[in-house]
C-alpha cells in the first residue's frame, strides 16, 4: 500500500532526535507556555524572517485570532478563495464578517487579482489569499491591491510553510500569515496545532493576550480571550521537524517533478510559475477521467484523494447566501482535480507504480 503521506517512515527517520527532545519534555513536567514553545517561536520566527511568530492550538485558531486582532468585525467583507479548505471562511464568520467568495487563475488554483479588484466595495476590508497545495499566490499584485484600496491582507500559509515569492517568505508579506500544523503538512506537529506571523508589535502583543484567555499577567484578564495554545510536545516536535524542514520541501518538489515529467500527456500537471517556490503540500492533476483513475488507483492499493470536491460557495453551510453566486473556474477544478501521494520520503519506484497504474486506466 503507499499512503497519501507516510508518517511512520518519517518518525523512523528523525526517532533519535524527537525521542530525545520528547524526554526532555517529560523529564521538565512543564506541558503549557513553556521553554520548548518560547524556542520554537523564535526559531519559526527566524526562519520565515519576521519579528513575530505566536503560536496557537490550529491553523483555523490562528485565522481567527489574526482577524480578531486586526480588528475585523461584523458588517466588514473580506475577500477570499472559493476553493480551499472550510477553516479559511469559517474564521472569517467567526469575527462576524462577511466571507466575498473570488474564482481562482485556472493555472495555479489561487485566488486571480484581476477578479479581486472586481470584487472590492466599500465594505471590504480585508484580503485573505490562500497559498493552495504549497504554490504561493500572486502577492506583489495582491499587496499592490491592498495598498491602493488600504485593505488589510492576511495570508492563509496553512499549506505553505517554507514557501516562497520572488525570495519572501509566505506568512511575511501581509499583516499576518497563519500556518498550521496538522500532522500531515509540510511542517507538520503530532496532534493539532497553528502559528500566526507578524512585522506588526501591536497585533502580535494583542493575539499574545488574546490566546491566552485574555490575560497578561496571571488572573487578569483584561478582555474576552481565547484558550488557544501550542503545547510544549507539539513545539518540541516542531523543533525537530523544523530544523529539517528545508530537505522535506526539497524532497517533495523532487517527488512533484518526477511525477510531472512521467505523466506528461495524460494529465494536467501542476503548474509553477516561475516567481514562486512551490512546496507541494499536495500534489493536484487535473482529469476528465477521474473516477476511472480513482478506481485504479484504489484497487492497486494506492491512496488518493480529492481537495476540494465542493467549493465553499457551493457548501450547505453557505447556501442560502451564496445560492445565486457562479464562480465556473473553481466548479470545473473541483469537478477533475485528484491529489497524489506526495511526502518527502515517497521514492522514485513508488512514483513509477502509481504512474503506471495512472497510464492503465486511461
Amino acid at each position: 500500500m503507499i499512503p497519501m503521506v507516510d508518517l511512520k517512515k518519517q518518525y523512523q527517520l528523525l526517532k533519535s532526535e524527537m525521542d530525545e527532545q520528547l524526554q526532555q519534555v517529560f523529564d521538565a513536567t512543564q506541558f503549557i507556555l513553556g521553554p520548548n514553545v518560547m524556542a520554537f517561536e523564535k526559531e519559526a520566527a527566524a526562519y520565515l524572517k519576521v519579528k513575530h511568530a505566536l503560536s496557537c492550538a490550529s491553523g483555523t485558531d490562528a485565522l481567527h485570532l489574526a482577524l480578531r486582532a486586526a480588528g475585523i468585525k461584523e458588517g466588514d467583507e473580506v475577500i477570499t478563495s472559493t476553493f480551499t479548505f472550510i477553516a479559511t471562511a469559517e474564521a472569517i464568520c467567526y469575527v462576524g464578517a462577511t466571507p466575498v467568495f473570488v474564482d481562482i487563475d485556472p493555472k495555479t488554483f489561487n485566488l486571480d487579482p484581476e477578479l479581486v479588484a472586481q470584487a472590492i466595495t466599500p465594505r471590504t476590508r480585508a484580503i485573505i489569499p490562500v497559498h493552495l497545495f504549497g504554490q504561493p499566490a500572486n502577492m506583489p499584485a495582491l499587496m499592490a491591491l491592498a495598498k491602493q484600496h488600504k485593505l488589510i491582507t492576511i495570508e492563509d500559509c496553512a499549506q505553505s510553510f517554507g514557501a516562497a515569492v520572488n525570495g519572501t517568505m509566505t506568512g511575511s508579506f501581509g499583516i499576518a500569515g497563519c500556518h498550521s500544523f496538522f500532522p500531515s503538512k509540510n511542517l507538520g506537529c503530532y496532534g493539532d496545532g497553528g502559528m500566526v506571523t507578524t512585522d506588526d508589535d501591536k497585533l502580535a502583543a494583542d493575539i499574545r493576550v488574546l490566546r491566552n484567555h485574555g490575560s497578561q499577567q496571571r488572573y487578569h484578564h483584561d478582555v474576552i480571550g481565547y484558550n488557544s495554545r501550542l503545547d510544549e510536545i507539539q513545539a518540541a516536535i516542531l523543533r525537530v521537524k523544523l530544523r529539517h524542514i528545508d530537505t522535506f520541501n526539497r524532497e517533495r518538489r523532487r517527488a512533484a517533478h518526477t511525477y510531472s515529467r512521467l505523466l506528461a500527456g495524460s494529465v494536467i500537471t501542476p503548474f509553477e510559475d516561475g516567481i514562486g517556490n512551490h512546496v507541494y503540500h499536495q500534489y493536484t492533476v487535473l482529469t476528465p477521467k477521474r473516477d476511472a483513475i480513482m478506481q485504479k488507483l484504489t484497487a492497486a492499493q494506492i491512496a488518493n484523494a480529492i481537495y476540494y470536491p465542493i467549493p465553499l460557495h457551493r457548501q450547505k453551510a453557505f447556501q442560502h447566501d451564496y445560492a445565486d453566486i457562479s464562480l465556473p473556474i473553481s466548479e470545473k477544478v473541483a469537478s477533475e482535480c485528484m491529489s497524489l501521494p506526495i511526502y518527502p520520503e515517497l521514492t522514485d519506484e513508488q512514483i513509477g507504480t502509481i504512474v503506471n497504474t495512472i497510464k492503465s486506466a486511461l
